[in-house]
C-alpha cells in the first residue's frame, strides 16, 4: 500500500467515527428527554391528579349551598335560648338569599357542576319562603284606606310629615312615638281632614268616621313592681296600645295601635327583645279575646311577621303587605329600609292593596293598605 492510498483509508475511518459520534451524541439527547407521554404528556402522571371532573370539583361550594339551604329551611327550630339567635335569624331571613348568587358566581368560575346542583336546595327554599312577594298582589277596588306611620319622636318636620299624611287619602290613620310638644302641630294640621281623633299616651287615631269605645291596650311597657307602682296618670302619659271602634257603613271596625318595646343587637347578648316579645303575646292575648269579628292592627311591632315572637298575633290575623302588597315593603330605616317592622295585619276583611308611601321627616316610612268587606 502506497502512502498516498494510507492516507485516504486514515480519512475515511475519521470521517465513520466522527458520523458515530455524533449518532451517539443525537441518541443520548433522545434518551435525556425521554418518550412523550413518559412525564409530561397529556395522559402522563403529572396531569392525573392535576385535573378533576366538574363533578369533583367545588366541593366545598356545594358543602356550604347544602348547609344554608337547610339553615332556611330549618330556621323555625333555631333555639331562642341563647341571644334570642333565632328571632335575629327570622328578622333578617330575607337578606340570607343574597349568598345564593355569589356561591352561584364561584360555582360558575371553578366550572363545578356539582356545586351549581347543591344550589338548588337553598334556592328552592328561599323562592318558597319569599317568592310570593316578588310580584305584585294587589287589586283595585276596596272600602276603606288605613295608614300607620311611627312619626318619630324626634321628627324635625312635623308640620311636613302630618300634612304629607292628611294628602295620602287614609280614612283611617294611626300615628305612634307622638311627642307630647308635637301632638298639638299633629292635631292642628289633621283637623281638616280627619274631624274624629283619639290620642292615649303616645299612640293615637285619626279618622273620617266616628270613633267609639277607645281604652289602652297594655303592651307591657311598664311590667313588673316597679311599673305596678306607679299611679295611672303617669302610665298613661307613656301609654304605647290602644283599641278603638270605627262605625263603617258595613259595620264596626276594632282597630288596635301598637308601639312594642325596641330591640338592641350587641355581639355578647344578641338579641335583647324581652320587652317587646312580652308585649307581643299582650297583643296577641288582646286580638284572641276581640269579640269583633273585623280587626286590623296597625303599628311600629318593631320586628317581621316571620319572627316567631309575634306568633300570637300572627296566627290569628294576616299580614296586608304578604296578602295584597308588591315586593318586600320595607320601612325602616328610611334612608335605606332593610326590614319592615311596621305592620298593618287584619282579620275579617279583605286586603286589597298594601304599599309603603314616601318618606316624612321620621325615621320610619309609613305604610298603608286597602280594605274591603
Amino acid at each position: 500500500m502506497t502512502g498516498s492510498e494510507r492516507g485516504q483509508t486514515m480519512a475515511q475511518v475519521d470521517t465513520a467515527g466522527t458520523a458515530q459520534g455524533d449518532e451517539d451524541s443525537a441518541g443520548t439527547a433522545q434518551g435525556d428527554a425521554g418518550p412523550p407521554d413518559a412525564d409530561h404528556g397529556e395522559n402522563g402522571p403529572g396531569r392525573t391528579g392535576a385535573r378533576s371532573g366538574p363533578w369533583k370539583r367545588g366541593r366545598v361550594l356545594a358543602a356550604v349551598a347544602l348547609l344554608l339551604g337547610l339553615f332556611m329551611l330549618l330556621h323555625a327550630s333555631i333555639p331562642n335560648r341563647v341571644g334570642n339567635l333565632g328571632s335575629l335569624v327570622e328578622t333578617f331571613l330575607p337578606w340570607f338569599g343574597l349568598v345564593i348568587p355569589v356561591l352561584l358566581a364561584g360555582a360558575l368560575l371553578r366550572r363545578s357542576v356539582l356545586a351549581v346542583v347543591a344550589l338548588l336546595l337553598p334556592a328552592v327554599v328561599w323562592l318558597n319562603l319569599f317568592g310570593g312577594l316578588l310580584t305584585d298582589k294587589s287589586h283595585p277596588g276596596g272600602d276603606l284606606t288605613v295608614v300607620s306611620h311611627n312619626v318619630g319622636a324626634d321628627n324635625p318636620d312635623a308640620v311636613g310629615t302630618a300634612r304629607a299624611l292628611a294628602a295620602s287619602g287614609a280614612d283611617v290613620l294611626a300615628l305612634e312615638e307622638l311627642d307630647p310638644g308635637a301632638l298639638g302641630t299633629y292635631e292642628k294640621e289633621l283637623a281638616a281632614e280627619y274631624p274624629h281623633h283619639t290620642v292615649l299616651g303616645t299612640v293615637g287615631v285619626w279618622s273620617r268616621l266616628p270613633l267609639s269605645d277607645t281604652r289602652t291596650v297594655d303592651v307591657k311597657m311598664d311590667a313588673g313592681p316597679l311599673g305596678d307602682a306607679k299611679p295611672a296618670d303617669v302610665k298613661l302619659e307613656y301609654n304605647r296600645g290602644l283599641r278603638t271602634t270605627v262605625a263603617t257603613d258595613r259595620g264596626p271596625l276594632a282597630v288596635y295601635v301598637a308601639h312594642l318595646g325596641s330591640v338592641r343587637v350587641n355581639p355578647r347578648a344578641g338579641l335583647s327583645s324581652g320587652q317587646r316579645d312580652a308585649g307581643a303575646q299582650e297583643l296577641g292575648r288582646a286580638v284572641a279575646a276581640e269579640p269583633n269579628e273585623r280587626v286590623v292592627l296597625l303599628g311600629d311591632l318593631n320586628g317581621t311577621v316571620d319572627d316567631r315572637a309575634y306568633k300570637g298575633v300572627t296566627s290569628r290575623m294576616r299580614s296586608a303587605q304578604e296578602a295584597a302588597g308588591d315586593g318586600f315593603g320595607f320601612s325602616w330605616p328610611a334612608t335605606f329600609p332593610v326590614v319592615r317592622i311596621d305592620q298593618i295585619l287584619v282579620r275579617g276583611v279583605e286586603p286589597e292593596s298594601s304599599w309603603v308611601l314616601p318618606a316624612t321627616g321620621s325615621d320610619h316610612l309609613p305604610v298603608a293598605a286597602r280594605i274591603s268587606w
